[in-house]
């Protein structure tokens, strides 16, 4: 019973939208072709599932995205445990991150392009750049918080740099990661369909690109559902992992 509580509005919010997206084709005076109506859109998305071929799309975007999220994640906590400990060595690192950070990454598609060729390395590298900065200032800010009794705790037990960070730091700070995981998830996320639109022949992006010079915007609706469905479904999950983190050491600190 709780659980249809909580997807009453869900529900509810869905049949609204598409009750309001078929009232303007209706009475909006569109021609069908250039803004399909919800069954056309649904007929198209059916017919994809029919084949297979939406399986396809989603199957190398959802590679695509973790390949580049995950490589991140690791390399901006780990680079964010010492750099936040290190604090005359970020300062100098802090103004190059700050000038890079606001650059949006598909303005570096042509040198990624030219690097890289074409397939799903300018994609990961793009989802890599978006998810790299939140995540790494969320860790650098989280480890400056990490209170000063646990650090004096592990000097008088004459802890090791490496241990202080597995044993104290990590765990301390990793409570206010998780929200700059949760941030450079939803930026990833959008910048997928964008790296595959530059330079893949395949996924979620390319299949918009392909509709589109096709004219086949039903099909065009279809993949921008089905992508706005996955960001929910991956909203939801890491939502479910910060509750899960901040059971098992939000109240504990260490």
């Amino acid at each position: 019973m709780r659980k249809l509580n909580k997807m009453g509005p869900i529900v509810l919010g869905i049949v609204l939208l598409v009750g309001l997206w078929q009232l303007v084709t209706v009475l909006g005076g569109h021609d069908a072709a250039l803004f399909p109506p919800p069954l056309a859109v649904f007929t198209a998305l059916l017919a994809t599932i029919k084949d297979g071929s939406i399986f396809d799309h989603i199957q190398i975007s959802l590679f695509r995205f973790f390949s580049g999220y995950l490589l991140a994640v690791i390399v901006a906590v780990v680079l964010g445990l010492f750099l936040g400990r290190w604090l005359k060595i970020w300062a100098v690192i802090d103004p190059i991150v700050q000038v890079l950070r606001p650059v949006s990454p598909i303005a570096w598609s042509p040198f990624i392009v030219l690097w890289f060729g074409i397939g799903n390395m300018p994609a990961i590298v793009i989802i890599f750049i978006a998810a790299f900065f939140p995540v790494l200032l969320s860790t650098v800010s989280a480890v400056k918080k990490v209170d000063a009794v646990y650090l004096c705790v592990a000097a008088n037990f004459e802890m090791s740099q490496f241990d202080l960070l597995r044993k104290i730091v990590f765990p301390a700070a990793f409570p206010m990661i998780v929200n700059g995981l949760h941030m450079a998830l939803g930026s990833a996320w959008i910048f997928l369909v964008a790296g595959e639109m530059v330079g893949a022949q395949s996924g979620l992006g390319f299949l918009i690109v392909d509709a589109r010079n096709s004219l086949s915007l039903d099909l065009v609706m279809a993949a921008i559902i089905v992508i706005g469905v996955l960001g929910l479904l991956l909203d939801k999950a890491i939502r479910y992992f910060e509750t899960w983190v901040a059971k098992i050491w939000g109240g504990q600190g260490v």
